[in-house]
C-alpha cells in the first residue's frame, strides 16, 4: 500500500499547484511539443495515447484514447 499512499499524495499535490496556459508553437513539420509539467498535471506520461480532433471551433481538443474510444462506443460522440 505504500505505493498506492505515495500516489495519492503526488496527486494531491498536484492538485494543489497553480495551473497556467503553456504556449506552444507548431514546427516546420506540423508537430507540437507538449511540456512536461502540463502532461504530468493531466496524468500523462511516455508512451500514453492520446486522440486528438478539432471540436469545430477553432479549439483541438487532446483526449486519453481509452476514455475517447470508450465514449465513442458509448454514445456515439467524442
Amino acid at each position: 500500500m505504500r505505493i498506492a499512499d505515495d500516489l495519492s499524495l503526488v496527486r494531491a499535490r498536484l492538485a494543489l499547484m497553480i495551473r497556467e496556459p503553456a504556449e506552444v508553437i507548431i514546427d516546420e513539420n506540423g508537430r507540437v511539443e507538449l511540456p512536461m509539467g502540463l502532461l504530468a498535471e493531466a496524468g500523462l506520461g511516455w508512451g500514453s495515447r492520446l486522440l486528438a480532433h478539432s471540436a469545430g471551433d477553432g479549439s483541438i481538443v487532446l483526449r486519453r484514447a481509452e476514455d475517447a474510444i470508450a465514449d465513442l462506443l458509448g454514445d456515439g460522440k467524442l
